[in-house]
Formats: C-alpha cells, sequence, structure tokens
C-alpha cells in the first residue's frame, strides 16, 4: 500500500475515532465554577484538538476483536483526558512555552493554577473508567482500572528517568537506555495501554495482553523519535516550539549520538551548556548544539532507527493478528507504524 493510502486510511479514521471521542468527551468537561481557576483550565487543553491516536488506537483494537464503539468509548476518553493531563504537568516540567500551537497552560495562567487543572485532569478521567460498568460490567471495568494503574506507574518511572537525567546532567547515555526510558516515559500511555484496553473490551478478557506491549513499544518509540525529530525539522505545522529539546536539555536520540560520536573538546563543552538552566541558555549554545547534531549525522540516525522500528512493529502485528479478520480496524492498526513516522 502506498504512503498517500497509509496516511489517506489512517487519517480518515483518526477524524472519525476522534470525532466518537471528542462528542463523549463533552460529558465529562463541567461547565461549573470556579470556571476561571479551575474549569476553563481543564478544557484548554483537550478542546485545541491533537490528533486523538491514542483514544483511536483503544477503540480499533475492540472493534478488531468485535466489540462495538460504544464499549471502547469510555475508555477512550479516559485516555484522552490522562494524556492532557500529563501535556499540562510535562510542560511545567520542560518549562515549554506552546502546546498545539499556542501558549502552554503554566504561560497563560501560571504554574500552580495549571498544575492544579492538570490533576483535576487526571482526576477527571476515573469517572469515565467508572461509568464502564454500564457497558462492559464489573469485572472488565476493574480490570481496567489495574490497567490503568500500571501505565501510570510505568510513565511516571520513564518521566523521572528523563527528569533525572537533565538534572544531574547525565551524559553517559546509550540508545538502550533511552529507548528503556521511552517505553516507560512515552510508550505505555501513546500506544501500549490504549492497544491492550481496546484488545481487553472487545475480547472480554480473552487476549493474550503480554502480545501488544512488543507492537506498541516498537510503535511507540518510533513515534517519540519521529516527534523529536519534528522539533528539529518540523514545520509551521508542528505545535510546539522549534528547538524546544534543546533548550530543555532532553536527551534525545540525536543528542545522544552527539554526545557519543563528539571529540573529548565538544563533549565538554556539550556538558557545560546542558548544566545551564533552561532560562539562562544562549542561542548560540543552541545553535551549537543542533550543528553538532548535524555534524555527526544524528538527524539520519534516528530516522534510520524509528525505520527499523517500524520494521519490528510489522512484524509483531503480523504474529498478533493471524487468524483475525480483515476490517478497516486491522487494516488501521497495520498501517500505523507507517504513519508515526511520515506524519508532520
Amino acid at each position: 500500500m502506498s504512503a498517500e493510502s497509509t496516511a489517506s486510511l489512517v487519517s480518515t479514521m483518526l477524524h472519525e475515532y476522534g470525532h466518537f471521542t471528542r462528542a463523549a468527551l463533552q460529558d465529562y468537561l463541567v461547565d461549573r465554577e470556579p470556571r476561571r481557576y479551575l474549569y476553563d483550565l481543564v478544557t484548554d487543553y483537550p478542546r485545541r484538538g491533537g490528533k486523538m491516536m491514542r483514544p483511536s488506537l483503544c477503540i480499533a483494537a475492540a472493534r478488531l476483536y468485535g466489540a462495538p464503539i460504544e464499549h471502547a468509548l469510555r475508555t477512550a476518553v479516559a485516555i484522552e483526558l490522562l494524556h492532557n493531563a500529563l501535556l499540562i504537568h510535562d510542560d511545567i516540567e520542560d518549562g515549554s512555552e506552546q502546546r498545539r500551537g499556542l501558549p502552554t497552560l503554566h504561560q497563560i495562567h501560571g504554574v500552580p493554577l495549571a498544575l492544579n487543572a492538570g490533576d483535576m485532569l487526571t482526576l477527571t478521567a476515573l469517572r469515565p473508567l467508572i461509568d464502564n460498568r454500564n457497558s462492559i460490567g464489573d469485572a472488565l471495568t476493574l480490570r481496567l482500572i489495574e490497567e490503568t494503574q500500571r501505565m501510570a506507574r510505568e510513565c511516571a518511572e520513564g518521566q523521572s528517568i528523563e527528569l533525572g537525567w537533565r538534572r544531574d546532567n547525565a551524559i553517559e547515555i546509550s540508545d538502550a537506555d533511552y529507548l528503556e526510558m521511552v517505553l516507560k516515559k512515552t510508550c505505555w500511555l501513546a500506544t501500549i495501554f490504549p492497544i491492550r484496553a481496546g484488545a481487553l473490551i472487545g475480547s472480554r478478557g480473552a487476549a493474550d495482553l503480554e502480545s501488544f506491549v512488543r507492537f506498541g513499544f516498537f510503535v511507540g518509540a518510533a513515534f517519540q523519535i519521529q516527534d523529536d525529530l519534528l522539533n528539529l525539522v518540523g514545520d509551521h505545522s508542528y505545535g510546539k516550539e522549534r528547538d524546544g529539546d534543546l533548550w530543555e536539555g532532553k536527551r534525545t536520540l540525536m543528542l545522544i549520538r552527539a554526545l557519543q560520536e563528539s571529540t573529548a573538546a565538544e563533549r565538554d563543552r556539550l556538558r557545560a551548556a546542558l548544566r545551564v538552566p533552561r532560562s539562562e541558555r544562549a542561542s548560540a549554545d543552541v545553535d551549537w548544539m543542533r550543528a553538532l547534531i548535524e555534524k555527526y549525522h544524528g538527524i539520519e540516525h534516528a530516522r534510520q532507527f524509528a525505520q527499523e522500528l517500524v520494521g519490528a512493529a510489522l512484524h509483531e502485528f503480523s504474529l498478533f493478528s493471524a487468524g483475525l479478520p480483515d476490517s478497516r480496524d486491522k487494516a488501521f492498526l497495520e498501517q500505523m507504524p507507517l504513519w508515526v513516522i511520515e506524519r508532520n
């Protein structure tokens, strides 16, 4: 299948399942006081849009096993609420300035109010998970809550690793270290948990959920690498500030490559530049870090790495999908690995 048809099917289904999720999500975005200090903030990120990949993966995985959309919709809403809650927290922790093309919530309202809104979104996500009892019963609802707890733990562990690297100014980081961090920080919420949750719902608990960890890891890691690449080379449609990862000192695959390949003098300068807090970092240092990445072909290295992850993901998909009937949802999941590295 061509890249054009891949993008077309995936985009169509993201729009379709995203529409269903956004409509159902409105049930959980309440209009009450205090609007100015809480509820207007809670609704901000969810209403800015987004590609809706996470809830769409959940719905598609459920339908892959024969469930109706309605059985997966509340879980899809919970996933989207959790995603937006963590975006608020991530933006605060990273000192990010833009999210989906607009100023970040803490830039507009300050850290305390933004942090509180993120907490509220996290708690709000519990409600649709509990409401699952009405469509899939108590037993599956409890299992989904258990899956959610595992995802939250994995995600927090991954975030702590990345933040810890920056706090300690770590430079002895391997590609394997990066992938372990990404497995936890990105993959569990972005891909593994949505697919596991959908398969759990669709199969009524019969599917082997561990098989989705490998597929979700390969897709999610490729997604994160592409996100890191877009931060360096993305066009105006990229919703965060250009070179934001370099300003924040994030240990991306490209920066790790520069650390590994640079001379001793370059590594010393890079270590010194990364030690400086974002608020004090000079644009000349950011430009120099970008030039160092380009010197050691970090962008090409990362793209090749992502391509290899896509190949591994397609292999894993062929294993767990064997015997399942052909459908739009099956094609959507199969084409997702290519889409994540072709997206802008």
